[in-house]
């Protein structure tokens, strides 16, 4: 409901998140219509601050948004000129021959991009337009009418203090109201996540199933360099019961991305998915193109890979779901900026006809028809089987019959059956008396790093004097529950050091949230054993200020 206390700012239609779905939405209203008033709310500190992804992009949906884009002086000028899949053992490797691999795997006719750049630049094509974009305003609740219905959300609290009392300098923030909310937070976004309970609006989706991504950008010597190379690994140092693999990818100006997925279904509380990345850096194939360089940023952030079984439904009273705050990346092809442009797109044209007839609809379900009859519906169809292959038969198994259900889609368009997820990514975490700890190597300061450094690295910072924004349902769960059965795992999987367990007393350990390091990958939220963990958005503003990743 709405709070009399709170200026009210309204417009037409409010966006949520300004990443590739967000600012894709507003430009096409824009684009439909002029006179349209849209706002973009960003909690980062600008646009692309928040932004992270490998990423090679497919530039349909930059086709479908400005045909013209090739001259428009747009920051996707790096086209894919080499495609590489190797699987990994721990001192070698073996190069898959094109040929064998399904032709969605293919990246050519693809862009090596920063994302976090091409967000800057949908920014201000998107303002060009009269758009109006706030970087720095967290939207931090929904806003309801009488009915129920989105009407908008609260953005811009600034102030609370530790205990959740207004500070000195409190500022309550405003009510920003649309016709229409469209929520593009990104994947497990706070708002999301309450809208789909609330609304009900995964009752017929699988469970989501997710992956964490560490990424670190590299300048590497020009002798090393190959703009528009692009590289995938399967195998070391993941076992063949873990689901993941790596990447590098050539970019302009002597950059490479190097970075690692490790999926969220993985059994062994042990397992540290950041460890991992760096072990994986001192593989032959890695450590021959990174020496001599420097990194030079470092992220981390979760990726939704349910795929069409777990993608819910995507329309509710007052508004909709776009890209990877519904889940829409195609796993196998680790792409899913294309399907976040084409949703915005998608549902910035039916807001515009329903803003056309005057009369806004409860619910624009002709959105979900649009989505999943059209070509990001195509696109995730022929992927479905690829997922729930890897997770029931590990890496060997689960690739070679992956790699057939994808050359079976290609040609029939789709495989003929349609495999099921069969449990949510936190439940997989087995007690940790079912394996051994383990032993990660040093990081050495030159390849592999110790994750405090590293998250300097990220430029993330919070002001200490608020409440935190990782909160807790039971505050006794990570000392009473998830020790004595899993060892804790979160001290493993946040890719930050955001939590520890303290034995300041042997006996007496405490479980302590270091909250000003939090990059906001949502990791806790997802793979908590007990879902004790909720994440929410701090003030406007803070978390990491990545440059350009």
């Amino acid at each position: 409901m709405t709070d009399m206390n709170r200026e009210i700012m309204p417009f037409d239609v409010v966006i949520v998140g300004g990443g590739p779905a967000g600012l894709s939405a507003a430009i096409r209203l824009k684009q439909n219509d002029p006179e349209v008033s849209v706002c973009v709310l960003e909690k980062g500190s600008e646009i692309g601050a928040h932004i992270l992804s490998g990423a090679v992009l497919d530039p349909c949906g930059l086709d479908a948004l400005f045909p013209e884009w090739r001259t428009m002086d747009a920051p996707v000028t790096t086209e894919v000129t080499s495609d590489s899949f190797y699987v990994l053992g721990e001192g070698g490797n073996l190069r898959l021959p094109n040929c064998l691999l399904p032709p969605l795997l293919d990246n050519h006719g693809n862009y090596v991009v920063s994302m976090g750049q091409v967000c800057r630049w949908l920014a201000q094509q998107a303002e060009a337009l009269g758009v109006e974009v706030f970087p720095g305003f967290a939207a931090s609740a929904p806003v309801y009418d009488d009915t129920q219905r989105l009407v908008g959300v609260i953005a811009g609290e600034y102030g609370l203090q530790a205990d959740g009392t207004p500070g000195s300098a409190y500022e309550p923030g405003v009510e920003i109201h649309g016709h229409y909310v469209l929520i593009a937070e990104g994947v497990r976004g706070s708002l999301a996540k309450q809208l789909i309970e609330k609304y009900n609006l995964n009752a017929n989706a699988q469970p989501q199933k997710y992956g964490l991504g560490l990424k670190e950008l590299w300048e590497v010597p020009s002798d090393h360099h190959n703009p528009g190379a692009v590289i995938h690994t399967l195998g070391w140092p993941l076992d063949t019961k873990t689901g993941g693999g790596g990447f590098i990818y050539h970019m302009e100006n002597n950059q490479v991305s190097v970075g690692f997925v490790v999926h969220l279904d993985y059994q062994n509380p042990y397992l540290s998915p950041y460890s991992e990345f760096q072990r994986f850096k001192h593989h032959p194939l890695l450590s021959e193109l990174l020496a001599g360089g420097k990194r030079i940023a470092y992220g981390a952030r979760t990726i939704s890979e349910g795929g069409l079984q777990s993608l819910t439904e995507l329309s509710f009273p007052g508004g909709l779901l776009l890209g990877c705050a519904a889940g829409m990346v195609n796993v196998p092809r680790i792409k899913g900026n294309h399907n976040a442009m084409l949703s915005g797109i998608a549902a910035a044209d039916v807001v515009s006809r329903a803003l056309k007839a005057d009369a806004p609809q409860v619910k624009l379900t002709s959105y979900d028809s649009a989505v999943r009859d059209g070509l990001i519906g195509g696109d995730l169809k022929s992927a479905a089987n690829v997922k729930p292959l890897w997770s029931r038969y590990g890496m060997v198994g689960g690739v070679l019959a992956g790699g057939l259900d994808l050359w079976i889609s290609s040609v029939f368009g789709a495989s003929p059956f349609k495999l099921s997820h069969k449990q949510s990514d936190h439940a997989a975490l087995k007690p940790a008396a079912e394996f051994k700890p383990i032993q990660y190597p040093k990081p050495d300061g030159l390849l592999s790093f110790d994750r405090l450094t590293n998250v300097a690295y990220t430029f993330t910072n919070h002001a200490e004097d608020q409440p935190c924004h990782l909160r807790l349902k039971d505050a006794s769960v990570p000392i009473n529950h998830n020790l004595p059965i899993y060892a804790e795992p979160a001290q493993r999987y946040c890719p930050a050091g955001v939590y520890e367990v303290v034995y300041e007393q042997p006996d007496n350990p405490k479980f302590q949230i270091n909250a000003q390091n939090c990059i906001h990958c949502k990791a806790c939220d997802i793979k908590d054993p007990t879902q004790n963990i909720t994440w929410t958005v701090p003030q406007g503003g803070e978390g990491p200020n990545y440059p350009n990743m």
